[in-house]
């Protein structure tokens, strides 16, 4: 896996993500979920199509502001690449004192995760399942939790509950055995 950034670049899901999305769907058989919403990006989408499908629910709604954050100049960039091609704006990067040329500071990625995040939960009649990325995620779930989150794996699936005196937020896992 060549790990390569895709931020905006509307990569195709390959097998091994649909193989992800069923495993996902079959975690999620019994959860109640009740809606789908995802990214416009094509790999959320299909994901999003895969799991309604096997739960048996309507088609996901699409929300742009699901999207993975934009990386500007690093987009389909492997690490060593960006560290090679971009060396200032990598550290930059790196030591969050800024976004690369390009690309959406974190903080608006952020704020747009959180947005599309309350405005499904303020729309939502019971558990929804939300498609979206991994670094937007994470960076939003720093926001709520307050502490360091580690890389977020794809097909990963996190409980997000909109509570009265905040946000709580815990990481569905696999089952076991």
């Amino acid at each position: 896996m060549l790990r390569r950034l895709q931020g905006h670049t509307d990569t195709p899901l390959n097998d091994a993500g649909r193989d992800q999305a069923r495993a996902l769907a079959a975690r999620l058989a019994h959860a109640g979920i009740t809606a789908i919403w995802t990214s416009d990006l094509s790999r959320a989408r299909e994901t999003g199509e895969i799991v309604a499908a096997a739960l048996g629910l309507a088609a996901p709604t699409v929300d742009a502001e699901l999207r993975e954050r934009g990386y500007g100049v690093f987009e389909g960039l492997t690490r060593e690449e960006c560290i090679e091609r971009h060396p200032d704006a990598w550290q930059a990067w790196v030591w969050e004192t800024g976004a690369p040329p390009g690309g959406e500071p974190g903080g608006d990625a952020t704020a747009r995760l959180t947005r599309a995040l309350r405005r499904i939960a303020e729309a939502g009649d019971g558990p929804v399942l939300v498609v979206s990325h991994g670094a937007v995620m994470r960076s939003y779930l720093i926001s709520v939790l307050g502490t360091k989150v580690p890389v977020i794996a794809n097909a990963r699936a996190f409980v997000i509950d909109h509570e009265p005196g905040g946000v709580r937020a815990t990481e569905l896992l696999e089952p076991s055995g």
